[in-house]
């Protein structure tokens, strides 16, 4: 499974790129206006920290706005991913653009149905939201497990980025499931490293080392 970060925060980027699990990015114009950056500026900087892929997200409904501004999303960087949202104007945008060779994450996915489109256009990526999913007493779990058995069935090359990851249950079912890519904030890595028992042994046995050390020199 691929890890993917959801922020627009470069230092909350560098310190998950320094973990050593850092896949890449998804990232939309709420996120960069929350750290108040220049929206070209803040992707290419990221980019430059990734080095891998990044998405950017259209804001245009029309077809024709979303492919003018994936024009200029994909010149910011060449690790630029498209993000369009997954209506009727963006599958048509989508379908134009990955003709083109430009990689395409379709957003704001909910249910199977929708996936069975993207992958059958042949997206880069398709995101399942599963928090927003459970928020209205939905499991999002079970669409992420929908819809990898149905990419599955056709051999279909997009990849299931399993999204709105709110907690480390939601990665590690979403790894059950076998989605290729989570992407989640950078709070949900750190509570993926912590557990009570790891820190109880590590000062354990750092007292046991200090006790060992302590003898030796007595004797």
């Amino acid at each position: 499974m691929k890890f993917f970060l959801d922020t627009a925060n470069l230092e909350e980027i560098r310190q998950a790129a320094s973990l050593g699990v850092l896949d890449g990015v998804t990232t939309n114009p709420s996120l960069v206006a929350k750290e108040g950056a220049e929206f070209e500026k803040r992707i290419y900087d990221i980019c430059e920290i990734v080095q891998g892929p990044v998405s950017a997200e259209v804001v245009s409904t029309d077809t024709e706005g979303m492919i003018a501004e994936a024009h200029k999303l994909k010149n910011i960087h060449r690790w630029v991913v498209v993000k369009l949202p997954t209506i009727p104007d963006g599958l048509k945008a989508a379908k134009r653009l990955l003709a083109e060779g430009t990689k395409v994450n379709m957003t704001l996915c909910f249910s199977a149905s929708q996936a069975l489109l993207v992958g059958k256009l042949g997206a880069t990526y398709v995101s399942p939201f599963v928090g927003r999913l459970d928020d209205i007493s939905h499991v999002g779990m079970d669409l992420i497990r929908d819809i990898v058995t149905i990419y599955r069935n056709y051999s279909f090359t997009t990849q299931v980025l399993a999204a709105s990851l709110r907690h480390p249950l939601h990665v590690v079912d979403a790894a059950k499931a076998g989605a290729h890519v989570a992407t989640m904030p950078y709070k949900v890595i750190e509570q993926l490293i912590k557990h009570p028992l790891t820190d109880k042994g590590l000062a354990q046995f750092l007292k046991d080392w200090e006790k060992a050390q302590q003898s030796l020199v007595r004797a």
